[in-house]
């Protein structure tokens, strides 16, 4: 019986791991894409900051990035930048991969 708790410990642990790991590089993500949005909308230095944190916290309305994707959308609309559903979510995509690989570095 030692040998089944055992291995259900591991899986608990693994899966703690992973959920954390999974929470970490979503932050990053939504950060890299603050920043990426910051600059679309003309901001720079600690203003682009700021938005990014804006960005990472308006992750935590609703489960999953749907939240997210709104106030980037709806910030671009008022703004009038010109970036289709398609890009913004394109690049939401692609920045999760490079915030992966960034926290499996670290």
């Amino acid at each position: 019986m030692a040998t089944m708790d055992d291995r259900k410990d591991a899986f608990e642990k693994k899966f703690a791991h992973d959920e954390e790991l999974k929470f970490k590089a979503t932050a990053r993500r939504n950060k890299l894409l603050g920043l990426w949005a910051a600059e679309k909308l003309g901001k720079t230095g600690d203003d682009a900051e700021a938005y990014a944190r804006e960005v990472v916290a308006s992750d935590f309305q609703e489960a999953g990035d749907h939240d997210v994707f709104r106030k980037i959308r709806a910030d671009f609309d008022a703004a009038g930048v010109d970036q289709s559903d398609h890009q913004i979510r394109r690049t939401m995509d692609e920045l999760l991969d490079e915030a992966i690989a960034q926290v499996k570095q670290a």
